[in-house]
This record gives structure tokens, C-alpha cells and sequence, in this order.
């Protein structure tokens, strides 16, 4: 069963949605009488903290001018564990009509599995205010999660609210040498996003014919078939979705000795 290529790409929708939450967070700095000097979209990109904070740092030729931008925020993932309190009954089958053009086709899964996917969110600023003003940008929206809605399984129509929790803030002041040099101010926030992973997806087509085979006794005592009982919509051009169609019933009774084949479907 393991090995069957399948990858709905759920964990990389949750990645790009989660760093979408915070990609359009704006700075405004003013003088001392309220006047607006400086407005600026604080940037947002992926990567770990030490990244950042290396950069902030290093100078290999002791002439760039420019080591990294402030303020500016960033994430990662931190760690993906099974959540067996969201599970569901994996025995469950979802199925589902696949479009218009296949209504005698259809797709099914079995129940999805629920994960938890844990990121950091990093906002570096180099003054207590500027990091401060966009703490206060975010924290608001979480008490303590943030639902998105992501479009899980298109092919199955199925769309699922996702909560973003918020699990934790810590704050760091890193210096480098001396007091009056170089400093970051680092607010880490945690959050945890609850989300479910779905196996493979399979195609089918509708059933629309049931027959049984009928038999006195076992096979090896008396194989001889002796009726044969068929079920079929009414009519036969009925679709999953329909609900006004009934059912033709068919009883045959035979003496032949023969024997129904399901791969040719042919009596032999």
C-alpha cells in the first residue's frame, strides 16, 4: 500500500497561508508633534533566527555597508506532530461526484489524518518601539487563534476552516560589543496550526448494476448455478447526485450448469 505517489501539497498550502497572515504589516514613525516622517512595510521572508541574527553581525571585509535592514519579521517551521485528539474513524470513506463531465465517475478517500504544524514568527527591530508597534499589529487578531479557510481537496470540494493558535511570546535583546553599538530587539512568537493530511485519491465509476448468483449448496457439493437475482436504476441513466429513481429487479432461474466469470463477464 506504501508507495502509491500521491502529494496534494496540504502542508506547503499551510506554509505559504500562514506567512500570507503577515506580509502586509506596516510601520509609521513620527516626530515628537505627531507628524508622519516615515511609512514602510516591514518585510517578511522564511528562515531561522540565527540566519537573521548572523547576518546582523557579520562583515567578513570590514567594508559592507549595509549588514541587514530593521525592522523586519520572520518564520519557520518548527516541529510536525500527530494530534490523536482530533482523530476521526479511519474506516470512513468520503466520496464524491468528480464534475459534471464524469457524472458517472467518482472520487473517494478515506478520512483525513490530523496533524499539528508548529511555527516561530520573529520580528527583529533595533528600538523597543518600532518592534513594540508591530507586536501590537498582530497580537489582537489571536484570542488565542486565528481561523483561515483553505481549499483542502479541489477535486473533492471539500474546504476546511484551519485554526492558527497562539501558543507563546518570548523577548530577547541581543547586543553586539559594547552598549552604544548594534543591537537587536527579537520578539518570538509560537503559533501551532491544527490542519489534516489525506491519503490518496482514487477514481471509480458509479455502480450501476448489482447481480448475485444463487447456489443450493456450497459450490464444491453443487455448483450448478440456480438463480440469479439483478438490480439496476430506473432509469439505467440515473447519476450519484439523483434522488427520484427507483430500481428494476430482475429474477432468472437457470438449469445450464454454468458458471458467471467477472473478469469476462460472460456465463461459461
Amino acid at each position: 500500500m506504501i508507495g502509491i505517489q500521491f502529494y496534494h501539497e496540504t502542508t506547503r498550502d499551510i506554509v505559504v497561508s500562514f506567512g500570507s497572515m503577515f506580509n502586509n504589516i506596516h510601520l509609521v514613525r513620527k516626530d515628537r508633534n505627531g507628524n508622519v516622517t516615515q511609512s514602510m512595510k516591514v518585510p517578511l521572508a522564511y528562515g531561522p533566527k540565527q540566519k537573521w541574527l548572523s547576518r546582523l553581525t557579520e562583515d567578513p571585509k570590514l567594508n559592507k555597508k549595509v549588514a541587514i535592514t530593521l525592522p523586519r519579521m520572520g518564520f519557520e517551521i518548527k516541529t510536525l506532530t500527530y494530534d490523536a485528539n482530533r482523530k476521526l474513524n479511519k474506516a470512513i470513506k468520503v466520496t464524491k461526484k468528480q464534475n459534471i463531465e464524469k457524472a458517472d465517475q467518482l472520487v473517494s478517500s478515506y478520512m483525513p489524518v490530523p496533524y499539528n504544524l508548529d511555527f516561530e514568527l520573529y520580528v527583529f527591530s533595533k528600538n523597543s518601539d518600532d518592534a513594540l508597534q508591530i507586536v501590537e499589529q498582530i497580537l489582537p487578531f489571536f484570542q488565542p487563534e486565528y481561523v483561515i479557510t483553505i481549499n483542502e481537496r479541489p477535486e473533492m470540494s471539500i474546504i476546511r476552516d484551519v485554526p492558527i493558535v497562539l501558543t507563546g511570546i518570548t523577548y530577547e535583546d541581543e547586543y553586539e560589543g559594547e552598549y552604544i553599538q548594534r543591537k537587536s530587539i527579537v520578539y518570538t512568537l509560537s503559533f501551532t496550526a491544527k490542519f489534516y493530511l489525506y491519503g490518496p485519491v482514487k477514481s471509480e465509476k458509479v455502480i450501476k448494476s448489482v447481480q448475485v448468483d444463487q447456489y443450493a449448496n456450497l459450490p464444491t457439493v453443487s455448483p450448478t448455478r440456480e438463480q440469479r437475482y439483478t438490480v439496476e436504476p430506473d432509469p439505467i441513466t440515473a447519476t450519484y447526485d439523483d434522488d427520484d429513481f427507483g430500481f428494476n429487479e430482475t429474477t432468472s432461474y437457470f438449469e445450464d450448469a454454468k458458471t458467471y466469470n467477472p473478469t469476462t463477464g460472460q456465463d461459461e
